[in-house]
């Protein structure tokens, strides 16, 4: 059904820390996704020191960022681990790119360096590679992470991370091209319950309309209880981008 006078939050998780190769951009894609459609949407940041009030927001997005970065965040998701797994036990949204994707899992494992946790959301853990996985992806969804009929997943991938899954923590989508979570089973990113996670920066949702539309659906699912169904958008620029870089190994 369509509705009126709908509203979406978003938790933009330690922008100033984690926020490379552009994924800001998923944030713009969001906020203008929802703007087109007359839907109210407010985006707080959420920086060190700062407490989240899991109730409140219906979107939780966490960038990629260097070592030191990531460091420095896996300190402050450690104070706010119980609510995050509060929030995504309330089926709210989470967007995580890269390094923040690890953070989400157990643990990231560098080669020279003490073991970084992470807050295990996704049941799934990353030890680094020997090789730097660099270039454009495409992947092909999984049936139960798309809307709209569009299968494929562009984005670009800067990662020596090695992410293996686990359990009920599933792949969003299996490599055509490129490498993924680890350059040996063919599978990207992972998702459980809305939880997402993903090594595709460049920034990801502008050119995946598809897979933005889902979890802003996903979203005011979570928000109100029942299925809306999104006005439809004029996408032909962000089709044309996406189109551009499927199959595009470089």
């Amino acid at each position: 059904m369509f509705a009126k006078n709908l509203k979406i939050t978003i938790a933009h998780l330690y922008p100033k820390l984690l926020n490379i190769y552009g994924d800001r951009g998923n944030i713009i894609t969001l906020v203008n996704r929802c703007k087109w459609r007359n839907i109210e949407i407010t985006v707080d940041s959420i920086d060190t020191g700062d407490t989240i009030d899991e109730k409140k927001y219906d979107i939780y997005f966490i960038g990629g960022g260097q070592d030191q970065q990531q460091i420095q965040v896996a300190s402050e998701l450690q104070k706010q681990q119980e609510k995050l797994h509060n929030a995504a036990n309330s089926k709210a949204v989470f967007l995580a790119i890269c390094g923040g994707y690890q953070l989400l899992g157990h643990y990231y494992q560098p080669h020279d360096a003490e073991r970084l946790n992470g807050i295990g959301i996704l049941d799934a853990y990353t030890v680094a590679g020997k090789k730097r996985f660099i270039g454009n992806v495409t992947a092909e969804l999984l049936p139960h992470n798309t809307i709209n009929g569009l299968k494929t997943l562009v984005g670009f991938e800067n990662h020596s991370g090695l992410t293996y899954l686990q359990g009920n923590t599933k792949p969003i989508a299996t490599i055509i091209t490129g490498n993924g979570n680890n350059g040996t089973d063919r599978t990207e990113g992972a998702r459980y319950k809305n939880v997402f996670g993903t090594y595709l920066h460049g920034s990801l949702l502008p050119k995946n309309p598809h897979f933005a539309d889902f979890l802003i659906s996903l979203a005011l699912e979570k928000r109100y209880g029942e299925e809306i169904e999104l006005q439809k958008l004029n996408d032909e620029l962000e089709l044309a981008a996406h189109n551009s870089l499927v199959n595009k190994k470089y």
